[in-house]
């Protein structure tokens, strides 16, 4: 297993930004929108680890829910897989619940697909193909 990155998520983007770059050396790479899924986010390389700042567009998004009921921190952590298809269909002949049927298209243009935190000790995982 590969940690591809960790979501985290924030109320101020810039200033998230800021903290990232300035107290962590971080470097920002990417930026990116997504009307449908209500959220902006930002994307962050130190060494080898990249953090992807979530900020939510709307208060009735999941993003925006998260942050209603938990505060800022951490969303998700996301699992590189070689084959989408067939990680879903494992991660289902494991009996975990998937939040999405079919890989769908993330903000860092691959396919990925959510585990539900239920299945995996009470954290959002995300598949996202490499």
């Amino acid at each position: 297993m590969k940690i591809h990155h960790v979501g985290v998520a924030v109320d101020d983007l810039d200033a998230a930004i800021r903290l990232y770059t300035t107290a962590f050396g971080a470097e920002l790479t990417h930026r990116a929108s997504n009307e449908k899924d209500g959220l902006k986010a930002a994307f962050l390389r130190a060494g080898e680890a990249e953090v992807e700042l979530l900020q939510p567009l709307r208060d009735d998004t999941p993003v925006g829910k998260f942050l209603a009921k938990r505060g800022p921190g951490l969303h998700h952590i996301a699992v590189a897989v070689p084959d989408i298809e067939k990680a879903i269909a494992d991660a289902r002949a494991d009996g975990l619940e998937m939040i999405d049927q079919e890989p769908r298209i993330g903000l860092h243009g691959t396919r990925i697909a959510f585990i539900h935190p239920r299945s995996v000790g009470g954290v959002l995982t995300e598949l996202v193909e490499t």
